[in-house]
């Protein structure tokens, strides 16, 4: 496997994992549970939009790709919380590479 940046941010994710929440962001979100995890999710993503929509009339993108990391940084936080890995996400995503979204959304809705 190679050593990405997904790889060593996931793994650092995952150390913090029954850590002192005192000391760690992320072992504060971890000891607050899935609730508070999917609700820096919502709010990232609210955040992405809304940079988004600001980046359209200005057309400086800068905002968009900050919180887009934070998106990413805290779905990263959220596949941990399952025991879930980027490699996963990133072989789900190899699996429907070639696939018409309509036809892979089909075959999603006959399971």
């Amino acid at each position: 496997m190679t050593d990405t940046i997904l790889d060593r941010v996931a793994a650092t994710i995952e150390s913090r994992k029954g850590g002192d929440p005192a000391a760690s962001y992320v072992a504060k979100l971890f000891a607050k549970g899935d609730d508070a995890i999917l609700k820096k999710i919502g709010e990232e993503a609210t955040e992405t939009v809304m940079a988004a929509k600001d980046a359209r009339v200005s057309g400086d993108g800068s905002k968009v790709l900050y919180e887009v990391a934070d998106l990413w940084f805290h779905s990263l936080v959220l596949l941990a919380q399952f025991g879930l890995t980027p490699q996963q996400v990133l072989e789900e995503l190899a699996r429907r590479e070639g696939v018409s979204g309509i036809a892979e959304k089909a075959a999603r809705q006959d399971n």
